[in-house]
Parts: structure tokens; sequence; C-alpha cells
């Protein structure tokens, strides 16, 4: 627990608090002092007070603002290290986006590594975010006018025990399917007038594939006259017990240049623990049913799932690596509210996760593949980080776009958040539609109203 005077800032320092495994117990208090031409942080923990000056008062009021909360974090961070003898993979780093923050100081400078030196950000975490914006080199692009495209199908066979999203299994919400369907096809023909340079299109869930053919079909008809410049375009297809080659067919029909094949573990004991219904043979056979089809595939892992050794999350890397997917995706387990697992699981061992992910980074370069994004979550096990993987000129479009936040997102569907860029202001303007689905479908005339106005600036 922490209480600042600064009330503004208590979020932003809890956010670093709970980093630290029992750390959220600890009674810390915080205030910031001028001292001279300079903030000071000064905190209290038991009886003990630590003070760390950081920064020259001569910046906007602006600046001021984003250094008090850089460097008020930096020093809880000092505090807490010292205090619990233990550093982390990123530092003081908590935000989702640490290549963001790479760009911005290239802005500024000619080298981000020092001031991610400064946030006590670990060499090998410096060196992997250097390679990522390598792989996002010819990729990249921040230009007025750009846009992806996002529609979401929030239907599942089963809701996984990591998960929470809004899905729910199909059985319970397949009754609402065909007012869904026909929303969708209302959103996506409101949205095509407020589209300008389409860079991607991307169907994600949920899982895609879990409706049947013809629906699927509906859907990729409705997205059919918005993508008239071939740009790239991804169908999450998901999980391999949804797989049927009708499904393919159809998606090779409309144009869909890359599936998304999540296999998260090629353990059959794993995949049983977080209530997948399918085995590693299973996503064998989804990888060679979908091979004719000449897609570009992304497959994701997941490193720390429910009781999983080393060695069996080692055997799902060498497995996906000998599959040989455009993209490999290796997800740190992340427990949000909602997620069966959270209220199931202790804290991960650190120096576990910190092996598998050691290994993915190994094994994968060997193979060929380079880091081309990478993402953080608040809970994530370890305060490690996801990382997006591919070869050669086969980084995916949305991935760039969407995690480095350069275009704007034009998103349908219940729980889609729409972002709309303002790149002269800095600043992004989001719109998120219900999570549930009747809530959704009871609302969708304002929804159109409310993007319509937003996209219209």
């Amino acid at each position: 627990m922490i209480t600042s005077t600064c009330k503004w800032l208590e979020p932003e320092l809890m956010d670093v608090v709970r980093l630290f495994e029992g750390a959220e117990n600890l009674q810390i208090s915080h205030d910031v002092e001028v001292v001279g031409v300079c903030y000071e942080n000064k905190f209290r923990l038991g009886v003990t007070e630590y003070g760390y000056r950081d920064f020259d008062l001569a910046v906007s009021p602006l600046e001021q603002k984003r250094l008090i909360k850089r460097f008020a974090k930096l020093s809880l961070y000092k505090l807490l290290s010292e205090a619990l003898g233990k550093e982390l993979p990123w530092g003081s780093l908590t935000g989702i986006r640490p290549t963001r923050l790479a760009y911005q100081e290239l802005q500024r400078t000619d080298d981000f590594a020092p001031l991610f030196r400064n946030l006590r950000v670990s060499e090998k975490n410096i060196e992997l975010v250097k390679r990522v914006l390598e792989g996002q080199k010819g990729v990249y692009e921040r230009r007025a006018g750009n846009c992806d495209l996002f529609i979401s199908l929030p239907f599942c066979p089963t809701k996984c025990a990591y998960c929470s999203f809004i899905t729910a299994p199909i059985a319970a919400t397949r009754k609402y399917m065909p007012e869904y369907l026909a929303a969708l096809e209302r959103e996506l023909a409101a949205a095509a007038p407020l589209i300008k340079n389409l860079r991607s299109v991307y169907i994600g869930g949920g899982t895609p594939f879990a409706l049947e053919a013809e629906e699927l079909e509906r859907v990729l008809q409705a997205v059919a006259p918005l993508r008239k410049n071939g740009c790239e375009y991804t169908v999450e297809a998901g999980r391999p017990d949804t797989f049927t080659e009708e499904k393919l067919e159809i998606c090779k029909k409309y144009g869909v240049t890359r599936i998304c094949i999540n296999a998260q573990s090629f353990s059959d004991k794993t995949l049983a623990a977080i209530g997948r219904k399918h085995t590693a043979d299973d996503l064998y056979r989804a990888f060679a049913m979908a091979k004719p089809f000449a897609f570009d595939v992304n497959c994701d892992l997941i490193a720390g799932l429910t009781d999983e050794s080393l060695e069996e999350f080692e055997k799902s890397v060498d497995a996906a690596i000998s599959l040989s997917p455009e993209n490999i995706t290796v997800h740190t387990l992340c427990l949000k509210r909602g997620a069966k697992l959270k209220e199931e699981t202790a804290r991960l061992q650190d120096g576990l996760l910190s092996a598998m992910i050691g290994y993915s980074r190994e094994k994968l370069t060997a193979a060929g593949y380079e880091p081309y994004y990478l993402y953080r979550q608040k809970y994530m096990a370890g305060a490690h980080e996801n990382v997006g993987w591919t070869k050669p000129e086969k980084a995916c479009v949305y991935n760039v776009d969407v995690m480095e936040e350069i275009a704007d997102n034009l998103a349908v569907g219940a729980n889609a958040v729409s972002k709309k860029l303002f790149m002269e202001e800095e600043r992004i303007e989001r719109y998120g539609s219900p999570k549930d689905i009747p809530t959704y479908l009871q609302k969708i005339e304002k929804i159109i109203q409310e993007k319509n106005k937003l996209f219209a600036q």
C-alpha cells in the first residue's frame, strides 16, 4: 500500500509496487518536494526514509508532469529493489509499449539506451528493443490517414482458464449469431467512408473459426467492399478443433493472406489443464490442412501456463519452430480479473519464466526469426513481456501498427476498441463498444453514430 501527497501519482506508483512480490503488503508513504532547482522524491518505508533528487525544473509544465511521474516511479523502484534485494528485467518501466518510449527518445537523441539504463532496464532487454526497432523497418509508417480495420467475433468453443475476455462458449451465445452478423454488416457498411489508406484487416476473437462456414463467409463478404487495395488480411482462425477445409477455402476465396493458429502449448497435459478440447496432434493436423492454401501463418505460445515445466515449454518452442510458421509470438502468462487461473494460481517462479523466455529467444534467433513487436501488460508474471518473432520480410503489419499506435484503428463488433490518432496534437481518442453482445446489439445505431463522429474529425 502506498500513499502520496500527489494523489494523481498513487496509481502509477502502485504499478511499481505490484512488480515486486510481497510489496503490496508494505506501508509506503511518498512526498515530492522542490529542492533548489530540482524535484526530490521522499519515501518512508517503516522507520527508514529515502530521498532521490531527480531533475532540473527548467522544462515546460507538461514536461514537468511527465518527468515527475517517470522519476517518482524510478525512485520507488530503487527503494523496493534495495529493500527486497531484487532487480527486474524492465526496471521501473511499467508501460505497455517500451518501444514507443524508445522511438520518442530517438526523436530527441540518437540513442535511447542511456535513458533505458537509467530506468534500470536490463542490457538483454535494451538489446531486444534495438532488434525490434530494426525488425520494424520497412513496416513502421507513421502517416496521417493510415488505418487498420478490426472485426471482433467474440465466440469460442470453450473459455480457456487464462482468458479474461468476455467470450463465452458458443453454445451459450449462438442464439445471438444472426443478429450479431447483421449488426457487423451495418457497422462495416457505415465504416467504408471513414477509411482513407487501409493498411490491414484483422478478424479476431474469440475464435473466428468457431463460426459455421456460411457465417464466416457473411463476415468476409461484408469486408470485401472495404478492402480494395489488396492489403494484408488476417483471420485469427484459432483452435485446431475448429478447422475445416471449407473454412480455409472461404478465406482463400476472399483474399485472406494470413491466418493464426493459436497453439499456446504442444503439451497435451497443459492443453487439458487450460480447458482446451484438442491435442497437440490436432495442432499438427491444422498446420497440414492449411499448408496447401499458402497462407502466412502466425502461431502463439504462452510461457508460464498451469504447472508447465521448463522441459515442456522447450518442447513447445521446438515444435512450433519445426512447423515453420512465418510468425511465432511468445506470450508471458498474464492473470487478469475474470481469468479462472487468477483465482487458482500463485505467483510463478520468476527463475522458471526467465529460463523459458531465454530459451525461446535463443532458439528462435538460431532458427532465423527476428523480434518485430513487443508489448507488456499489467499483472504479467515475472514482469516480463510478449514478443512477436518473424521470418525475414514476413512481419505482420497489423501487429506493428497496433502495438506502436501509429495508425487509426477502426474496430467493429462487441468489445471492439477504436482509436483515432491526432498526430499533430500527439494524442489518441478511443471509443469502446459494449463488451457484452446483448448490449452491443441494443446500441448498434448509437455506436455507428458516435464512431462516425469520431473518425470524421
